[in-house]
């Protein structure tokens, strides 16, 4: 079943619903003003704090948003906010539009959307004459006021209002404060850049987002099918090449410009391998020009999953600081990497190893402040319990051939490590962010696993394809740990503890779909799942978005 995603996704600011003259409107909008900006007290409807304390009293879902409902009226004199003398103003019409333009795909913004229209309903059918008793003029004010609150919430403070732990998200959300949007929204005006999420992931995806969705509309999205072949190469032929261009070219991947009898070709040529390229760079495939099952499957994902993964991505850039620290590390679990910023700028960055699904890697934030060289490894109770006390059983000596010994505990639960050494399964240096999920950085002996396109396969710590580079680069400035003494300290056997000279931020975090510095749109896995779990609180279908593949091509499809 095809999802009914629009442009509206994308926050348009629509004009008023009720058929008003511009000159009108403006000289509304003036009145508006004239109370706001002038220091005369104008002969305007004002509320009074029993009015408002009845209201919260009789409507408890507001009582979450009434410090905030009350702060704004009191800081206005408790002057009506969304009428001119008796009649609604071009405020409520004008937030009426800023619903409606919505993301109509969020359950939760629909059903504020379709309260709202019924709230407004009679004055638009009646706009002349919108209430009839004072108290309902009264009532329709602090309702219209309420639903502000709860949207600005839903829409720019995050849709999801249950605690984020429960969605496996430990970085702190950042609250907003929207009574200057309110301000602005009733003085006539509508400047969101005070509230709309400012992380400019938020904003390079959101123009990302027009595109998918145009597609969506205008384009069928059948199955390509690989067949029996395991993989295309340059200079073959094959039926599926021309479905392959056609489809590069809609993405974005591959120029247009050619004339049919190219298009209809069915060698694979160069200019088509170098579409094929860039297509599997941005998600995340081995970069080599092989047309195979895993980019054939990403292939296969309709612009109106891709539409989804962004919103759901949207989503988590609503709950995360406006920008990272500047001199950040950042860990993306489903991309694999880790990115080093300096001055906010990336400087470099790195494959990773992260948590299998059943050791999930946690997604939180903490500060990187240890090295350790030739690092000891304190064996977990569960490796302990799972793995090794069968594997003494059928080998006494198990210990000592794995370079690990005994340090305490019982023979049932006993206390085990390994020492330093190139069978160390922390490798040669570890890096500490000391955290409550026993989650740090480490170097690993078993460097073959950063050769897969996947790399979910750790017991939860995150492996690093370069570990002496990072060393070498948050010890740069000092003095007394140059290469060669890093070098040593990694080869010595000895457990050496180092204090950077600066501590560094680091992220843990899970986006699917982002835009790299390139301006390139890229789309990872949803490795453990949690773009699902997501989904089910947003939207109403939670069917998650699996992309179509053909039955021969299910095994083995990565």
């Amino acid at each position: 079943m095809r999802i009914p995603f629009t442009p509206l996704v994308i926050l348009t600011l629509l004009a008023g619903c009720n058929s008003i003259q511009e000159e009108e409107k403006d000289a509304t909008v003036q009145e508006i003003n004239e109370v706001f900006e002038s220091r005369v007290v104008y002969s305007v409807r004002t509320l009074t704090p029993g009015d408002l304390d009845a209201y919260l009293t009789a409507h408890p879902v507001s009582h979450w948003d009434s410090t905030a409902i009350t702060d704004f009226y009191t800081r206005r004199n408790f002057q009506y906010a969304w009428f001119v003398n008796d009649t609604l103003s071009q405020a409520a019409a004008g937030f009426l539009a800023l619903v409606n333009s919505s993301d109509i795909a969020y359950r939760e913004l629909e059903a504020l959307r379709d309260s709202l229209n019924d709230l407004l309903r009679p004055a638009q059918q009646t706009p002349t004459d919108t209430t009839a008793c004072d108290g309902c003029r009264t009532a329709l004010e602090l309702a219209l006021t309420s639903h502000f609150f709860r949207f600005a919430d839903k829409k720019y403070g995050g849709v999801v209002g249950k605690d984020l732990h429960e969605l496996d998200w430990f970085i702190p959300r950042k609250k907003k404060n929207y009574d200057r949007l309110l301000d602005s929204l009733a003085a006539g005006g509508m400047d969101l850049r005070s509230i709309e999420p400012l992380h400019p992931q938020y904003a390079a995806l959101k123009d990302q987002l027009k595109q998918y969705v145009t597609l969506d509309t205008l384009v069928g999205w059948e199955p390509i099918l690989l067949g029996e072949r395991k993989k295309i190469l340059v200079g073959d032929t094959a039926q599926i090449i021309p479905e392959i261009r056609q489809r590069l070219i809609l993405l974005g991947d591959l120029i247009t410009g050619m004339d049919m009898l190219v298009l209809s070709s069915t060698v694979y040529d160069s200019t088509l391998m170098h579409a094929v390229v860039r297509f599997q760079d941005r998600h995340g495939l081995e970069p080599d020009g092989q047309i195979g099952k895993g980019m054939v499957r990403m292939l296969n994902f309709t612009p109106a999953q891709r539409v989804r993964t962004m919103l759901i991505n949207m989503e988590r850039l609503r709950w995360v600081p406006e920008q990272y620290a500047p001199n950040q590390l950042l860990v993306n679990i489903p991309e694999y990497r880790l990115h080093i910023y300096e001055n906010g700028v990336e400087a470099w960055n790195m494959k990773v190893v992260v948590g299998a699904e059943a050791t999930r890697t946690v997604i939180f934030s903490d500060t990187l402040s240890r090295i350790v060289f030739s690092p000891y490894w304190g064996v977990p109770n569960s490796i302990v319990r799972n793995e090794i006390l069968p594997a003494l059983k059928k080998d006494p000596n198990y210990l000592s051939k794995k370079g690990m010994e005994r340090i305490g505990g019982t023979d049932a639960n006993p206390l085990i490590r390994q020492k330093p050494g190139g069978g160390n399964a922390l490798g040669r240096v570890k890096f500490l962010f000391p955290n409550s999920y026993s989650i740090y950085f480490h170097d690993t002996p078993s460097k073959g696993g950063f050769a897969r396109e996947s790399r979910a396969f750790s017991h939860g710590c995150i492996r690093l394809s370069q570990p002496q580079e990072l060393a070498e680069y948050l010890l740069r400035n000092d003095t007394a740990w140059t290469k060669e003494k890093i070098k040593e300290a990694m080869y010595k056997g000895k457990e050496t503890w180092v204090i950077p000279p600066e501590k560094r931020p680091v992220s843990i975090g899970y986006f699917t779909a982002w835009v790299d510095a390139k301006g390139l749109l890229n789309f990872r896995d949803d490795v453990y799942g949690h773009d699902e779990r997501l989904a089910n609180e947003l939207f109403y279908d939670p069917t998650p978005p699996v992309a179509i593949v053909a039955p021969t091509q299910l095994e083995a499809a990565p």
